[in-house]
């Protein structure tokens, strides 16, 4: 049998880091599309990827300032493009969708539910921050909701899933969020080889705890069947040990400094850090990394060359 083949994710920058905690921070378009360009090249064969404001470093969804990065990732690497639909929990639903409406990507993040996101517990560690509206971004976190309410879930699905062909990473904070996927399925709007991925760690989502991934897997496999492949993503230090596990478990794997802006016990200098630490623990578990193609085609993606930049 041939050894199985598993998808590296990196999730190049997000939302929830500000430039003051770490300096290898991609904010810029050209750190952005450096830092994509070179996981890629390390072996990520999908980029998650938000925009920041380069003047300050705050999360933008202007869909000018994705343009100024997405076409050169692409045009400098065949790894799928995956742009986020969740922005930050502070914009708009047509603020979060300007973006990939414009870019008519092969893959889209879509958050299935509305929750508590909260970051202000950052706030805890003492800094100094480089920007005004750092601590005031992490500290709104303590009175806002992430929303995404069934209605703007089926928005993201006919708009983009329909009109553009994108097809979808489905990010599950809770087992509920598995529920409400299954819904979209029975009602036809979700089809074909779906993408979940679970996230551990998130403060108002479900703890990093291994029992919590096992669970997980086990209420997706009862509703789906062997109709989906599941990634793992876990928050700050338990992005290793989760996705570690995620691996001998039969799943596939996000890394980027999104989620963690370490590597081991040292920031991370680049994302192509934790892409390396991954591959070494895939290569302890006889696994292989999947190309961009293999990725393609494990998801039924529509090909780079039907995107719109």
């Amino acid at each position: 049998m041939a050894p199985r083949k598993v998808i590296i994710t990196c999730a190049i920058t997000g939302s929830v880091h500000t430039p003051s905690m770490s300096p290898h921070l991609p904010v810029t378009p050209d750190q952005i599309a450096a830092d994509a360009i070179a996981a890629a090249e390390a072996g990520a064969s999908i980029l998650h990827l938000h925009a920041r404001d380069p003047k300050d470093g705050r999360p933008t969804a202007d869909p000018d300032v994705f343009m100024q990065f997405l076409p050169r990732i692409k045009q400098a690497t065949s790894a799928v493009i995956n742009i986020t639909t969740g922005g930050s929990s502070l914009m708009t639903l047509d603020q979060r969708l300007a973006a990939p409406l414009r870019a008519e990507p092969e893959m889209c993040s879509l958050n299935m539910g509305s929750m508590n996101f909260a970051l202000f517990p950052m706030l805890d560690r003492p800094r100094e921050w480089q920007h005004e509206w750092e601590p005031k971004l992490l500290e709104a976190t303590r009175d806002t909701i992430f929303k995404n309410t069934f209605a703007d879930m089926e928005t993201v699905l006919e708009r983009l899933g329909k009109g553009c062909g994108t097809r979808f990473e489905f990010e599950c904070y809770d087992v509920g969020h598995l529920y409400s996927l299954a819904h979209f399925r029975d009602r036809g709007l979700v089809s074909g080889p779906m993408f979940i991925q679970f996230v551990f760690g998130i403060l108002g989502g479900i703890g990093a705890d291994p029992d919590n991934l096992v669970h997980m897997k086990r209420i997706a496999d009862k509703l789906f069947g062997d109709s989906y492949q599941f990634s793992v993503l876990a928050a700050g230090r338990h992005q290793m040990p989760m996705i570690s596990i995620a691996a001998a478990m039969g799943g596939n794997v996000r890394v980027g400094l999104e989620d963690s802006l370490y590597d081991g016990r040292q920031l991370a200098k680049s994302n192509t850090d934790q892409v390396r630490r991954i591959r070494s623990v895939l290569d302890g578990l006889s696994l292989e990394v999947a190309t961009p193609t293999e990725a393609r085609e494990m998801l039924a993606l529509k090909g780079g060359d039907r995107v719109a930049f």
